[in-house]
């Protein structure tokens, strides 16, 4: 049974929430005391606590007592309940603990998804499979982009999240921030989120913040009227109103100059745009879908983003993982994208070399899925037909910048009587996986495991490690 506890010092709150969830086939516990919720976590597992965190008892406050609770529990998802929506709180909040925050008034379709989102997380990351009923994760076409078609089956647990709350989200009409780093997928995540929603016989209009100037923007975004500005030689129509009745996406909303995210904010608010030039306000019914390669928390602290934009934006998150993060996927994504580059070339492709495959495991891809596929075709097409692809036909940048680990194979006797080799193992284990981590950066990778250069170094060399 999925439990879930909250604890909130007003009793309409409890009730609301309480019967919200139960409706969904939830196993609600309530409580308005710290201590009784202690109580109640010791003698019982609950898989989400919803805490208040201006919690009025006079023995424990919500902050003190998530702490605890996350002491005691730890497999345990902490939602925090706050009505001061403030980004530094929130990230306190994650630093001690808590696996999220929700802003009140609170709203039952968005009580209902983190929930589920929140079981889901624990669900992934404890291994527990009982609550996964869908075995699609991740898929990608010849574009090295998530695909509804065609689609190729991964096994990683950071893959599986990811499917799964796209399928979560998809059919509300959420806001949702996609985070992600450059080539992960950001887009294609978006487009799926579209293809599985309600609006999906309607228009997906994608735009791309990065490369809009200020005076552009607002051209782009809301349409100009003929000769509103210098060059406005015909009337534009802007992205919202390309997108009406489906989902506008824009990618790298980050770089939105500060009195561009003023614009877009009030647009968020009355569903009207008004064109550049016009008078005339236009209504717009859409679901908007951002992305964003930057810490937007961070953005927000150092005044580059509008903490009222943010909260209005983010109703929902998904991060999509980074290529390094999902190697066990690897072998899917390189058959695929084989495959779609022998139908471009209209010839068969070799297989890969065991070095290639070495190579591409110890990798560490700041590229990721699109530099995969960039790799794969570059690869296929310096290689003849049906000849084995070697690491000779890799980029030269790719072998300058990013050299592969070689890996040393440790000769173990009877395991029981070679602790030696097993810590060497395990030392070098650890030492493969920071450095994967941080991109291949030896003064990133000694900070981490709290050790100076020097020490690595000869760790590096002892244990055979070329990088």
């Amino acid at each position: 049974m999925r439990s879930i506890l909250i604890i909130d010092d007003e009793i309409h709150t409890c009730t609301l929430l309480r019967k919200i969830l139960m409706k969904e086939g939830f196993d609600v516990d309530v409580t308005m005391s710290g201590n009784t919720a202690l109580k109640m976590v010791k003698e019982k597992h609950y898989q989400v606590v919803f805490c208040d965190y201006r919690l009025k008892d006079k023995e424990k406050d919500g902050a003190t007592l998530s702490r605890e609770i996350h002491l005691l529990s730890p497999l345990t998802a902490i939602i925090i309940m706050t009505g001061y929506p403030d980004v530094r709180i929130a990230i306190q909040f994650i630093k001690n603990g808590a696996y999220d925050y929700i802003t009140k008034p609170l709203y039952a379709e968005q009580v209902v998804l983190l929930a589920n989102k929140a079981f889901l997380y624990i669900a992934n990351a404890h291994g527990n499979e009982t609550t996964i009923d869908t075995p699609s994760v991740t898929s990608v076409n010849a574009q090295g982009k998530l695909s509804e078609s065609g689609h190729v089956y991964g096994t990683s647990s950071a893959s599986k999240e990811l499917d799964q709350q796209i399928s979560l989200i998809a059919p509300t009409n959420y806001s949702v921030i996609i985070f992600g780093e450059t080539g992960t997928g950001k887009e294609s995540v978006a487009r799926l989120i579209h293809s599985r929603s309600k609006r999906r016989d309607k228009p997906f209009v994608a735009l791309d913040c990065g490369s809009l100037t200020n005076e552009l923007a607002a051209s782009e975004l809301f349409g100009h009227e003929k000769g509103s500005f210098t060059g406005a030689i015909s009337s534009k129509t802007g992205a919202f109103q390309e997108a009406n009745g489906g989902t506008l996406f824009l990618d790298e909303v980050a770089n939105l100059s500060y009195s561009i995210q003023v614009a877009l904010l009030r647009v968020l608010q009355e569903r009207m745009i008004r064109p550049v030039g016009s008078n005339v306000e236009i209504a717009v019914d859409i679901r908007i879908i951002v992305a964003s390669n930057e810490n937007l928390s961070q953005a927000i602290i150092q005044d580059k983003f509008r903490e009222d934009l943010f909260y209005r934006l983010n109703e929902f998150t998904l991060t999509v993982p980074p290529l390094r993060n999902r190697l066990e996927d690897l072998p899917l994504f390189i058959e695929t994208f084989v495959k779609e580059t022998e139908k471009d070339l209209q010839r068969k492709a070799g297989p890969l070399s065991a070095e290639m495959l070495e190579y591409f495991s110890t990798y560490s891809w700041p590229g990721n899925i699109r530099e995969l596929k960039n790799v794969i075709r570059r690869a296929c097409l310096l290689t003849p037909a049906n000849s084995t692809i070697d690491i000779q036909v890799l980029p030269q940048e790719m072998m300058d910048v990013h050299k592969p680990v070689h890996k040393k194979v440790f000769i173990i006797g009877k395991p029981d009587n070679n602790l030696k080799s097993i810590a060497q193992q395990a030392e070098h284990e650890k030492i493969m996986k920071v450095l994967r981590e941080v991109k291949f950066n030896k003064t990133k990778a000694a900070r981490l495991m709290n050790i100076d250069r020097k020490t690595l170094y000869n760790k590096l060399q002892l244990l055979e490690i070329k990088v």
